[in-house]
């Protein structure tokens, strides 16, 4: 394999995360913590980098990975910290700097025990375009991986033109392609887009797709989603949504021209679905190892029980830095999805985004340790349960059925 100075490049969306420390009082309901005129004691403010780029790639460094951060940031306070922290991770030569435009910040309110909400200003990241990308440093890199367009205005206007342009350019440099997303607002601008048209335009560019189940839900099937959301009165569709449904949301991916198709689950874990392998070769440098082992597949790895649960932020994007550092490391698809799932468990376990995940051997010996899974009730036909692997093999899996 060509030998190249990057592992991978981690682009797309990049902010502060400003995340103030909340006492577990044992108060499961938000509005009785946050209320209009009450104070509200909280402790220290814990300031680290967030947004795809940094969970995901910081995380992938921590995992053994050379990683080099591509974003834009303001020329401002928030800019010069943002770059620094980054530089402490990895490579921040592909951080590029606007005039007059604020950088990015997320506040994240995360009372333990509560799903947390986030207020956030996209900054510098609405601003983001292809041409951001130094045709030298793409050169430079094995792999790219896009984390969440949804948040980024140029990377969602007419339909996703300059995400294409962003992934094709890449592709031509013959880089292995991956992207994550982000659940847009229905009421938003990027809520409002035909992302069914977008994804048709990026995924023949695009090797390993990564979004959550509800958010390949939402973009192949936005009024769909939204009646199932009313139904259950805005509740998470996780535990609503079937094998069969992870299986259909998988086969439209692939159809339009993914070749690995990964749909995080939150506490149901991670599911996959891959290409057979004539298409394998196409996936540019980092292509898997053992064709065999990764064409044809259809798995799902439950989520680890979490012994000691902080909070969810940052925990897809650091299930997928395990799922593609293994990939990167030559692994075996199974061992890949038990990476990811392991990384997310050890995500949940601290109130930032990266601190919990632990080095490669580190999160080796965990897996090790036999560790409780969550059970992701999975009674569907077809889908058999793997003793060897600790995993569920659907009904299209070549190697287990």
């Amino acid at each position: 394999m060509e030998m190249k100075k990057y592992d991978i490049m981690a682009a797309g969306h990049l902010c502060i995360d400003i995340i103030p420390l909340f006492a577990d009082s044992g108060v499961k309901v938000f509005d009785d913590i946050l209320t209009p005129g009450k104070l509200v004691n909280v402790g220290e403010v814990k300031i680290n980098t967030g947004g795809s780029v940094s969970n995901t790639g910081i995380v992938m460094k921590k995992l053994g990975l050379n990683v080099c951060f591509c974003a834009c940031v303001g020329d401002d306070a928030l800019g010069r910290i943002t770059t620094d922290m980054l530089k402490r991770n990895g490579s921040a030569e592909g951080i590029l700097v606007r005039n007059n435009i604020p950088s990015s910040y997320t506040i994240v309110i995360s009372p333990p025990g509560i799903d947390r909400v986030l207020l956030h200003n996209p900054g510098t990241n609405d601003d983001f375009t292809f041409s951001d990308l130094n045709p030298d440093l793409i050169s430079q890199c094995k792999s790219i991986h896009f984390g969440y367009p949804p948040l980024m205005k140029r990377m969602y206007q007419n339909e996703g033109e300059e995400l294409m342009k962003f992934f094709k350019i890449s592709k031509q440099a013959g880089a292995t392609t991956s992207c994550d997303m982000a659940l847009p607002d229905p009421d938003s601008e990027s809520g409002k887009v035909n992302w069914r048209q977008v994804l048709k335009k990026i995924l023949p560019y695009i090797d390993i797709f990564l979004p959550s189940v509800e958010e390949a839900f939402y973009m192949l099937d936005p009024q769909k989603f939204l009646e199932m959301k009313k139904r259950y009165n805005g509740a998470e569709l996780l535990g609503h949504l079937t094998p069969e449904d992870y299986s259909r949301f998988a086969d439209e991916v692939l159809s339009m021209g993914a070749k690995i198709a990964a749909l995080k689950a939150g506490y149901r874990g991670f599911y996959v679905k891959t290409q057979g392998k004539k298409i394998f070769d196409s996936m540019g440098l980092a292509k898997p190892a053992d064709f065999d082992n990764w064409s044809n597949r259809e798995l799902w790895a439950p989520a680890f029980a979490a012994d000691n649960f902080a909070t969810a932020a940052g925990s897809g994007d650091s299930s997928i830095a395990g799922f593609l550092t293994a990939f990167l490391r030559g692994l075996s698809i199974e061992q890949s999805l038990k990476f990811a799932t392991c990384c997310g468990l050890q995500n949940v376990r601290v109130p930032d985004a990266v601190s919990g995940v632990k080095s490669w051997d580190e999160t080796t010996a965990i897996l090790k340790s036999n560790m409780p899974m969550i059970d992701i009730g999975c009674t569907a036909k077809g889908w058999n349960f793997s003793k060897e692997h600790q995993l569920w093999t659907g009904p299209k899996d070549q190697c287990c059925n």
